[in-house]
Parts: C-alpha cells; structure tokens; sequence
C-alpha cells in the first residue's frame, strides 16, 4: 500500500490537529505467530507551536510497566513529518494522504532488560467517527517479528466510555450493544 492510493480517504488526518490536547490509547503487541505478547493504555498529551508537535505518551502495560516517551514531530511540509524520540534512531519519517498516515523509523525497544533495534512501518487511518487506528508491522532484520494495533480516542470520548463500563461493570461492547 502507498498513501496515493488513500488520498480521497476522508476525514482528511491533519495530526497536529487530530493529537492537539488529550488523546487516549488502547493496544496490543502480537508476535510473528499472532499471540498478544502485551497489552498497553496511554495517554497522550499533546501541544502544537505552528511548526513542532510536542507529544507526551505515558504507558501502563498490562503487567503494571510504566514508560513515557516524548515525540517532537515538525511538520516540513503540507503533508511530511519527521518526528525524533529519547529511543528513536535518526529521525522518524512520514507521509499524509487523505485520511492516513505512513510514519517510518528505527527504535531501540525495550525488550527483557535490553534493548533492540527494530523497524516499524506504522499506518494511521482516521475512520470517520474520531478513532484513529493504528496498525506496525515490527521487523528486525528484515523480517517481521510482530504487530502493533493501536485505537486512539480524543480524551472526552474515551473518559465518556469509562464511565460507561464502571457504572454497571460490563464490558463496554456489551454496555453499547443494548
């Protein structure tokens, strides 16, 4: 897939519009073979000077981990990206076309009590409803080693889902089906 072929996707992802404010995320990490090796929230904090995004993500993992990763993403022209990070080796680089986004970058992931380099090749699509899906393909080498799927929610949306699961103690899914 190349963005060209999403160019009429609407809405239109403009991200230092989409990730302005408080942004809320739900994912998962999959191994080459499909198991969910990790689940993950974050919150995201985002700020936009007229030139750099400034994104603060803060992570809880399933398994009670914490770590926050600061991007600082400048926007070099209508529809390019480059984005750094403290893990990010270089720079990362992406493409805006219609409702999607292709961001492309190095990073040393924490894995165990180390740290290795891999590849991700991440697509963003913005569905029309404000969910942003996110879905990596991780490789080292060359070759794939997981998936990573992210659904982003702007804060209202995600606090308004919260509440609705804690007040009577069911699955959200189900709470929305009735």
């Amino acid at each position: 897939m190349t963005v060209t072929n999403v160019s009429q996707k609407k809405p239109k992802l403009i991200l230092e519009q989409y990730f302005l404010g408080k942004t809320f995320a739900s994912g998962i990490f999959e191994d080459r073979f499909g198991n969910v090796r990790r689940q993950f929230t974050v919150d995201i904090d985002g700020t936009w000077d007229g030139k750099t995004l400034t994104l603060i993500e803060d992570f809880i993992f399933g398994d009670g981990e914490t770590e926050t990763r600061v991007w600082s993403i400048e926007k070099i022209a209508p529809a390019s990206y480059v984005g750094t990070a403290d893990d990010v080796i270089g720079s990362a680089k992406g493409i805006v076309s219609g409702n999607t986004l292709n961001w492309k970058y190095d990073m040393r992931l924490k894995v165990g009590g180390s740290r290795v380099k891999v590849h991700f090749d991440d697509w963003m699509f913005l569905q029309p409803n404000g969910v942003l899906i996110n879905k990596a393909t991780v490789s080292k080498l060359g070759l794939d080693i997981g998936r990573v799927t992210i659904a982003f929610t702007k804060k209202a949306d995600a606090d308004f889902l919260s509440t609705i699961s804690s007040t009577n103690n069911e699955p959200i899914v189900a709470t929305l089906a009735r």
